[in-house]
């Protein structure tokens, strides 16, 4: 996406500052042939990105901000622990691996859109994969050294929720892909998230 969309679409996000925290249950992504050699491939119960992180992430530049107790009251138990507290989610087991429907993933602490479900693969991990988010500024890389790994950890500027991780052996076109818990996560279906912009475009110009 050109400049012009990404600031806008970052306007969008900063706009609405409401933690939106509830889950499409019907949620279902495109199906795509599993990278080879994924360092995710599931050999065990926990791999590389099934492991939690423990990177510093600077609150002190998110838009949207709560305190520890509020975090514990917008958030369902496993969004707090994942998203708050760095930890991760079982493969095949959360909400958005299996998930096939056409739409965007928002974070699950802001109203902020993360990945689209046409960069979504089937990477045989068990965990949501994409291959790029939606637009660059709204997911962050810092370096996880934790368990004796060097990873890149992600998580979203704007509202400091962990996301998961990201690696370089996802299919074309950008050979990357992003790990992502589902619980991080909230799914938006196409023409609601059509009508998301369509109103806060309005209210921007306003």
């Amino acid at each position: 996406m050109g400049m012009r969309l990404f600031l806008s679409l970052a306007s969008l996000a900063l706009a609405a500052t409401s933690v939106l925290v509830a889950a499409d249950p019907t949620m279902t992504a495109q199906s795509a042939t599993p990278p080879s050699g994924a360092a995710c491939a599931i050999a065990g119960p926990k791999s590389a990105c099934g492991l939690p992180s423990s990177v510093v992430i600077d609150m002190s530049k998110t838009t949207v901000r709560h305190t520890d107790a509020e975090w514990r009251k917008l958030l369902a138990p496993n969004q707090y622990e994942v998203a708050r507290e760095q930890g991760t989610e079982p493969p095949f087991h959360n909400e958005y691996w299996d998930n096939h429907q056409d739409g965007v993933y928002f974070s699950s602490c802001s109203d902020t859109p993360l990945f689209d479900s046409r960069d979504k693969f089937d990477s045989g991990t068990g965990w949501p994969s994409f291959t790029r988010p939606i637009e660059p500024g709204f997911v962050q890389v810092s370096t996880d050294t934790s368990f004796g790994m060097v990873r890149d950890e992600v998580h979203c500027p704007v509202d400091g929720a962990h996301l998961g991780h990201v690696f370089d052996d996802g299919p074309p076109p950008t050979g990357m892909r992003y790990c992502i818990n589902s619980a991080s996560l909230r799914f938006v279906p196409r023409k609601d998230y059509n009508a998301w912009v369509a109103q806060h475009s309005v209210t921007l110009a306003k």
